[in-house]
């Protein structure tokens, strides 16, 4: 089983990435927002009946998939050093389960990430996709290092589309394709 761990800023492209690549690989999307949107639909955002039911769901997915080997993509929004033992437990319940976590840092520059990230399909289904809220997360967090004490392939993808970047992550992961 392999979990394709894919993280950056709200519009760098993650789960348009997941998409090319899952079409690629045959592996499934399981992206940040399915566990968000569940939780939301009960619990305030950002409340802690919230956040303990986005990571009992993440965490069962993680483990049931490892258990069924099958593989998957998961888009994330990391803040360093915040999120760290998030992904730490991610990786343990993988790898633990005899799967394999690449992780993968997607990052492009400045005046792409503004131009993408306010469309209207983003809001649509709870994203970021107000400038304003992303500079005060940005001045809140750091979103842009990658995880630290582990491997990943970063990718610049500005100027790359998206399969290409997919084609990028089959390559350095030796993934199969679909």
């Amino acid at each position: 089983m392999d979990l394709v761990f894919i993280y950056g800023p709200p519009g760098v492209g993650k789960l348009t990435v997941a998409r090319e690549l899952a079409r690629l690989t045959g592996y499934k999307v399981f992206h940040n927002h399915l566990s968000i949107a569940c939780a939301e639909s009960v619990f305030d955002f950002g409340t802690r009946p919230f956040g303990k039911i986005v990571d009992t769901i993440r965490m069962a997915v993680f483990e049931e998939a490892a258990r069924e080997g099958v593989s998957l993509v998961f888009t994330f929004v990391y803040a360093c050093p915040e999120d760290t033992p998030f992904v730490e437990r991610v990786c343990e319940v993988v790898e633990g389960g005899g799967g394999r976590v690449c992780l993968v840092r997607l990052v492009c520059d400045r005046e792409s990430l503004e131009r993408r990230l306010p469309h209207p399909e983003r809001a649509a289904v709870g994203k970021i996709a107000s400038l304003d809220t992303l500079r005060e997360v940005t001045a809140r967090y750091d979103i842009f290092s990658p995880v630290p004490g582990r491997e990943s392939l970063s990718i610049d993808n500005t100027e790359i589309p998206p399969d290409e970047v997919a084609r990028r992550i089959i390559a350095h992961y030796h993934l199969p394709s679909a």
